[in-house]
């Protein structure tokens, strides 16, 4: 049990990364009822985009360049985002919804190749800064290292920031109405068009900061990072109730506890200890999805709703 609060802290850090990127999957499923499985390469362009920015900034104090690198990453994710929704997605929006998964896919390999062929160096790993120094000891068995407290900051910042325009503003009003109802709100004189180009905008940016924490945490970015984040995050997205904005951050800290926990426990109960560690993590945490959809189909926050035509 001593290792319970290092257990928790890490996974809720680690949770509140997955929460981001879950939040751009839920936010344009929720509008036009699309999985955009490219969306985990929107983060991998975003951490390229940031790490561009660092290398323009030779010397620059990582603290200092730090808000240059989320601006970078972010100007880089919503502009592939938003491109994405225009020129991939639009077109196919009263097309069977076979055809646009399978765009989302292509897609997403595409964007691989691109960072993989163009990107200096990118057929290899790429060292991304992280920040220096030793963790905050808050306990005797509880420590806090630097990037954990950047997304344990930045998600909640982020959450607030979506709640207060989603529930105050008139474009997030139109973006509740859009996904109640998109044809009503069209004759209403909401242009859903300009909404649906938003949700790809926001989950764009919310994805560039989850992939600077990422980037922070691993010290690494590669072209193929975004497949294994992108998978969590749909899980994630799907955990909480895909299309809660809400369930899409619990749903992540409900995996990211899952995983760590799994990481530290389950390798020392008797007779498990081949079914522990770092390489079955993913293992529970699917295990755990599919415990959760068979006692509730819906997700943790999601509504039963009818499916629409």
């Amino acid at each position: 049990m001593h290792q319970l609060p290092q257990t928790l802290v890490s996974g809720l850090a680690l949770g509140a990364l997955y929460g981001l990127i879950a939040i751009g999957y839920t936010m344009v499923y929720g509008i036009v009822q699309l999985i955009n499985f490219a969306h985990g390469e929107i983060v991998m362009v975003g951490a390229f985009g940031a790490l561009t920015i660092h290398l323009w900034l030779p010397g620059l104090p990582l603290g200092a360049a730090l808000p240059l690198m989320i601006l970078g990453g972010v100007l880089v994710s919503v502009a592939v985002a938003t491109a994405a929704e225009r020129f991939a997605y639009r077109p196919l929006r009263g097309a069977p919804r076979l055809a646009p998964l399978i765009t989302a896919i292509g897609l997403s390999i595409a964007l691989q190749q691109v960072v993989w062929a163009f990107y200096p160096n990118a057929k290899k790993n790429r060292d991304f800064p992280q920040f220096h120094g030793h963790a905050f000891q808050l306990a005797d068995n509880l420590h806090l290292q630097r990037d954990d407290i950047f997304v344990l900051v930045a998600a909640p910042l982020c959450m607030l920031a979506l709640g207060l325009f989603t529930t105050k503003s008139r474009t997030g009003r139109a973006m509740q109405a859009t996904a109640q109802d998109p044809d009503t709100a069209r004759l209403m004189g909401i242009n859903t068009d300009r909404i649906i180009v938003l949700a790809f905008a926001i989950g764009g940016a919310f994805a560039a900061v989850a992939a600077v924490a990422q980037g922070l945490h691993i010290g690494q970015i590669s072209f193929d990072m975004g497949f294994i984040l992108g998978l969590k995050a749909f899980t994630a997205a799907v955990l909480g109730g895909i299309g809660n904005i809400y369930g899409a951050m619990l749903g992540g800290v409900v995996l990211g506890i899952a995983e760590t926990s799994s990481i530290t426990y389950i390798q020392d109960i008797p007779g498990m200890q081949q079914l522990g560690g770092g390489g079955w993590k993913d293992v529970w945490a699917f295990a755990l999805l599919i415990v959760v959809l068979l006692v509730r189909p819906q997700g943790l926050l999601g509504e039963r709703v009818a499916d629409r035509a």
